[in-house]
């Protein structure tokens, strides 16, 4: 059980990576109608990790200090720095589908896996097509922005 429990925690480290990562890319997309969906889709990753670690509460008892992931830290570094480096909404879209790919990945390999409890399976399960929805979206507005 303890490997569905980490499946569990990886899909609430990407989320809240992905919480941080739009919040950031909504601040420096150009494009307004791009940066109020980051902006939007932050909130929405942030919902998903608290409703998952309350259920992993449920059944484990310890969610705290789950966090981020070390890569998804680096990844933002990375896209920070080509933002400062004069790369456009392009290149920062490219460095969010990226991260929507890790997001995608998660769930996929946590709904693969046996899973702490049927709520946990459910949730993830309902989150699912909107982490595929989002992913779809974002590659959308990096392709509607190439040069």
């Amino acid at each position: 059980m303890a490997d569905g429990f980490s499946t569990v925690k990886t899909v609430v480290q990407v989320l809240n990576d992905g919480e941080k990562g739009f919040a950031d890319l909504g601040e420096k997309i150009k494009d307004p109608s791009i940066s109020s969906f980051f902006i939007k889709e932050s909130a929405t990753r942030a919902e998903f990790a608290k409703e998952l670690e309350a259920e992993l509460a449920l059944v484990d008892g310890d969610t705290k200090g789950i966090g981020g992931t070390a890569s998804g830290t680096l990844h933002r570094t990375w896209g920070d720095i080509k933002a400062s480096l004069g790369g456009g909404d392009h290149t920062l879209l490219e460095t969010a589908e990226q991260g929507e790919d890790a997001a995608k990945k998660a769930y996929k390999e946590a709904l693969e896996g046996e899973l702490p409890s049927a709520a946990i399976q459910a949730l993830l399960l309902k989150q699912q097509p909107h982490i595929q929805a989002s992913h779809d979206q974002v590659k959308a507005f990096r392709d509607s922005t190439k040069s």
